[in-house]
């Protein structure tokens, strides 16, 4: 299995793939940020995965997400992990529900790293004040036009929800999206892999192609 990743190994080291099989992180959505999110981990040498979602395929989010035309209509967790089975050959967990107060505890059991890749404020607020209270480690990733945010939970501010119609009609660019996934990738491999992780959060925008410090 290592040939599969041995660009990743030549740089980041040869302990990498088993370092990153002792955290099992849980990716909450798996929307345009969630989906390309998990693909860019598992195809850096990440393995026990956990997605929690319970959308369905729309054929708007092909533009945005790892889903293709033969996809839409299916649950995105299925489609989801059936094409990281495929491509990659490595079988990631995943929950088709929708995480409350009432079953959070349930579905983040085990986790050592959460991922918020979530598009609405109530299930962020769930999270934030569930991580916090239970000390578990949360980074939070965002999206709104030609702005992403990548925000561990110690510093970071539920958005209140826009009153502005549905999030799935926002202009958005692929390429915000892929930026972000980017950042949120590699904080997570800082996190995993060094003895002094840096703890950083970072906003990002397309139109002036900056990737800055958060705050």
């Amino acid at each position: 299995m290592a040939k599969k990743f041995t660009h990743e190994i030549a740089y980041r080291g040869e302990g990498l793939i088993d370092r990153l099989k002792g955290v099992r992180i849980v990716v909450c959505g798996a929307g345009a940020l969630g989906s390309n999110l998990v693909e860019t981990l598992i195809r850096q040498g990440v393995s026990d995965i956990c997605v929690i979602d319970m959308d369905r395929v729309d054929e708007h989010n092909v533009n945005t997400q790892v889903y293709g035309d033969n996809d839409v209509g299916a649950l995105k967790v299925t489609a989801l992990q059936n094409r990281i089975w495929r491509d990659v050959g490595v079988e990631i967990d995943v929950v088709n529900k929708k995480l409350e107060e009432k079953n959070v505890k349930k579905l983040l059991k085990g986790a050592k790293l959460v991922i918020d890749a979530f598009d609405n404020s109530e299930a962020r607020q769930v999270l934030h004040d569930y991580c916090s209270k239970n000390k578990i480690d949360c980074l939070h990733s965002g999206l709104f036009e030609d702005y992403g945010e990548v925000v561990w939970d110690s510093v970071y501010q539920v958005p209140a929800n826009s009153e502005d119609g549905d999030v799935c009609d926002y202009p958005l660019a692929r390429n915000i999206v892929m930026l972000v996934v980017t950042v949120v990738a590699e904080e997570v491999l800082d996190y995993v892999l060094s003895d002094n992780p840096r703890w950083k959060s970072w906003s990002v925008t397309l139109k002036d192609f900056a990737v800055r410090s958060y705050k």
